[in-house]
This record gives C-alpha cells, sequence and structure tokens, in this order.
C-alpha cells in the first residue's frame, strides 16, 4: 500500500525536514516487509492566493486517481498509535493500493474536500502548525509500521 502524503507548502530545509525525512526514511524501511509504503510527499503552492478552494484543488489533483482519503483536520478522530497501526493494516488488507493524507495550508482544508475524505484523523484538539504536522504524520507511519512488525519503539 502506497503512501502519499499531499500538502499545502513547501517544507524548507532544516530540522523539521531532517526529522520528517529521518522518520519516512525508517517507515519505508520498517513497512516495506509490511506491505506498507514506500511514502512520498506531494507538495501543491497556490501562487495566485486563491485560498482553501484554490488549495482543495490543487490537493484533489496530488491525489492518485481511487485512493483513499484521509485528511489531517482538528475536527478528525484522535486516536492511539496502536489504534492507528490497526487503521493502516485495516485500510491494506482491506486491498487499498494508495492512501492519501492530506494536509492543508494554514487555513486549514475546504470543508468540500473535507466531505469527500474517506477518513480524518487529528493529533488532538490543539491546532499544530501545518508543517510540524508533516513530522508528527511521518513520526506515527513509522511507529505504526514498528508496532505491526512487533518492534520495540512503542512502548505504551
Amino acid at each position: 500500500m502506497r503512501v502519499q502524503i499531499c500538502a499545502v507548502g513547501r517544507l524548507r530545509k532544516g530540522p523539521e525536514r531532517d526529522l520528517y525525512d529521518d522518520y519516512l526514511t525508517r517507515f519505508d524501511r520498517t513497512g516495506r516487509a509490511l506491505a506498507l509504503g514506500p511514502a512520498q510527499l506531494i507538495e501543491v503552492e497556490d501562487k495566485k492566493g486563491g485560498g482553501m478552494s484554490a488549495e482543495a484543488a490543487l490537493l484533489d489533483r496530488a491525489v492518485p486517481d481511487g485512493a483513499l482519503i484521509c485528511t489531517m483536520d482538528e475536527r478528525g478522530k484522535v486516536m492511539s498509535s496502536p489504534d492507528f497501526a490497526a487503521l493502516l493494516a485495516t485500510w491494506r488488507d482491506q486491498g487499498w493500493q494508495d492512501v492519501s493524507f492530506v494536509i492543508g495550508g494554514a487555513d486549514g482544508i475546504d470543508p468540500a474536500l473535507r466531505e469527500r475524505a474517506d477518513a480524518s484523523l487529528s493529533f488532538g484538539k490543539m491546532v499544530w502548525p501545518h508543517m510540524l504536522v508533516r513530522v508528527m504524520l511521518a513520526e506515527q507511519l513509522y511507529r505504526a509500521a514498528s508496532i505491526l512488525a512487533g518492534g520495540p519503539y512503542h512502548r505504551a
């Protein structure tokens, strides 16, 4: 099951990019034996300033045809890391070829795109910077693969 992280904006070089790259590399390495991955970052930018609806159109084009869409949204479901791992395994076992996690820009995700999503997840009631959400998602993907592999990374 391929994973896309479709996000508004560019993650520049720096500590966030280093962490993101490290966790995605770990996810790809750990997930391969579990039929999870590879993961790919697809970044879009609304250079014309069209707001959420323009960003939604760009994100929509970034999502592969037939992919499961999961928005990362403050209104989404909050779950534990083991539950997230189980959800990924369920999607894989249901035969999804592509799962796209969608991260909006500073103003969030357009309501029309949120409504079309198959799932929506949240990292809690607090609002997180959208660039940091990429790092947190990459880490949780790696943690999920480690949990599913029976590895020692997750200690409850």
